[in-house]
């Protein structure tokens, strides 16, 4: 293991099949750290260490882990997002939102945390999501779960600040990913417009006008990850083009 770098490093990274999971996947990998990545379908988490992007790879829900061996970096991109109006939100829909995108990290957090506080060194990035900052109509129910994440986030780094463990969160804007290819097909089937009018749609919320791509939230968690960045501890970093 060389000092000052994440060459040799241990890292677990959920939701790792696709999207920005899969690209913090790649860019661990690339800079030296071998590579965990779990998630619930096997078929892209085997893509992804066939590709050379993970050399390991564990098919789990995120609520019902195996025994994890220890890691040195924990990048938790695994999460949901479900739209509906409030008033249409059910309870049920609510307790989908926190389950996922909150106890799923208290889940994956709880397993790795006493390694990484044993060895003196540990790195948790949160992927959580502009929602994390601000509100969105008809998203209620996943706003409210993220801004429930860096909650965690900012609370845990208080707890292990002296304990050479750093709690991060990144938030990225709409991504490139395939949950906005489903919300893009959403707005397509209740307004009618074509496709590159629903992407236009959830673009203009960036001052960039575009979509965040997965490979720019990986380089922002990946930043979080080496050991030279010790003083960052309990941030909300937004991808997001200037949005917030």
């Amino acid at each position: 293991m060389q000092a000052g770098t994440i060459q040799g490093r241990t890292a677990l990274v959920t939701g790792g099949g696709s999207g920005i999971g899969a690209a913090c996947a790649a860019a661990l990998t690339a800079a030296g750290a071998r590579v965990t990545v779990l998630g619930r379908r096997e078929a892209p988490l085997r893509a992804r260490v066939a590709a050379g992007d993970a050399a390991v790879h564990i098919a789990a829900d995120i609520n019902a882990l195996p025994a994890l061996p220890r890691f040195d970096i924990l990048l938790h991109a695994a999460g949901a997002a479900e739209s509906a109006l409030f008033l249409k939100s059910d309870a049920a829909l609510f307790d989908r939102m926190w389950r996922v995108n909150v106890m799923g990290a208290v889940a994956v957090t709880q397993a790795v945390l006493p390694g990484m506080i044993e060895a003196g060194f540990g790195r948790v990035v949160m992927v959580a999501s502009t929602a994390s900052l601000k509100g969105y109509p008809y998203v209620t129910a996943y706003a409210a779960a993220k801004h429930g994440l860096l909650g965690l986030v900012r609370s845990l780094a208080q707890e292990v600040a002296t304990k050479g463990v750093t709690v991060n969160a990144i938030c990225p804007g709409f991504t490139e990913t395939d949950i906005v290819a489903e919300s893009v097909a959403r707005i397509m089937a209740k307004t009618g417009r074509d496709e590159a009018a629903a992407r236009a749609e959830l673009a203009k919320h960036n001052p960039q006008r575009r979509l965040v791509q997965p490979a720019e939230v990986a380089a922002a968690a990946l930043a979080l990850c080496w050991p030279g960045s010790g003083a960052i501890n309990g941030q909300a970093i937004a991808v997001d083009g200037g949005e917030t």
